[in-house]
């Protein structure tokens, strides 16, 4: 019978876990049921994935995709070619974004950027930003402020105008929003000089900050917040031998690069790019795959609802054919 380690691992794990050593076909078994006595527990339903692509297809402009929401997480996943029809100010989150693939021009109030697959960005709580996307695909956190970066910056905006080629200066419509800045939650929309937007980046001294985590084994993460740890994890290759479960916080994962088996109490499941999945609290977990995969990892000490339909969930396995998958 195959043994297994389980990290026991606590939010915001700054402390070292505890590793206990486990039978791998206990953990992911049945429970122990005794003639005549009561039965014990609950029946839970297994871990479901959601996919929406990490690769660009043409699509109309659309508002962003809700995946998973609370009061204190807002993830949304969102495409465009071309522009978002007004610029937005939060006025209680900041708003960070992981670029997936194509190119995105952000423009604020304290400068612009051109942003390219891989790169994380944050948006300050009160600064005013809009996006020109080229074949673009990224994802969206708003998280109440305030967040702080985790690693150093790659670089940061700067005073740009014009922004990109072929901007021309109009009239364009400012929205302030309240809360996490989703629908239902605007305040008030009103018509504001684009160019003066912009220009007045010439008169902060902040700016965006663009991050890039480096080749290191493992999650790294790189922002943090009271309830809230965003970042990404890449991982050469995992025979799974290692458990993790994360007592007081659920994990949220989107598939990035590579294809790898997640197995859980609750169920395995084969993720691929464009798979977002959800691990609760309490639950051990491990991933299997015998090359390079990579993907982003949102840990919340707070429940985070799925908001979207799931395509497909986990199925459960005895652990001779978790072993096989080795």
């Amino acid at each position: 019978m195959g043994t297994v380690q389980e990290s026991l691992e606590a939010f915001p794990f700054e402390a070292a876990p505890r590793v206990f050593r486990r039978r791998e076909e206990q953990l992911l078994g049945d429970p122990v049921v005794r003639p005549g006595a009561p039965r014990m527990g609950r029946d839970h339903p297994p871990i479901e994935v959601v996919h929406l692509g990490a690769e660009y297809v043409d699509l109309p402009f659309a508002p962003p995709r809700g995946v998973y929401e609370s009061d204190f997480l807002r993830l949304e996943w969102q495409t465009m070619n071309g522009r978002q029809p007004f610029y937005h100010r939060n006025c209680d989150v900041d708003e960070m974004s992981f670029q997936v693939t194509g190119v995105r021009t952000l423009m604020t109030d304290i400068g612009s950027v051109d942003l390219a697959p891989g790169d994380f960005s944050r948006i300050p709580v009160g600064v005013v930003h809009d996006n020109y996307g080229r074949e673009d695909i990224h994802i969206l956190f708003y998280v109440p402020a305030p967040v702080h970066e985790a690693i150093p910056a790659e670089r940061t905006s700067r005073v740009a105008i014009p922004p990109f080629d072929g901007w021309e200066p109009s009239e364009i419509n400012e929205m302030i929003t309240e809360c996490l800045g989703g629908p239902g939650h605007d305040i008030v929309l009103a018509p504001a000089d684009e160019q003066a937007l912009l220009e007045h980046a010439a008169t902060e001294t902040d700016r965006i900050q663009v991050l890039r985590p480096g080749d290191t084994e493992g999650t790294t993460w790189v922002y943090r917040s009271s309830d809230v740890l965003i970042g990404r994890t890449w991982a050469r290759a995992s025979d799974g031998r290692v458990y993790r479960r994360i007592r007081n916080a659920q994990e949220i994962q989107y598939q990035l690069d590579g294809r790898r088996t997640l197995v859980t109490q609750r169920g395995t499941v084969r993720l691929e790019p464009g798979d977002f999945v959800k691990i609760p609290a309490g639950i051990a977990f491990t991933s299997i795959h015998h090359e390079p995969s990579t993907h982003l990892t949102v840990a919340s000490a707070r429940e985070v609802p799925r908001v979207t339909e799931a395509t497909r969930t986990a199925e459960r396995l005895p652990a001779a054919e978790i072993e096989a998958l080795r």
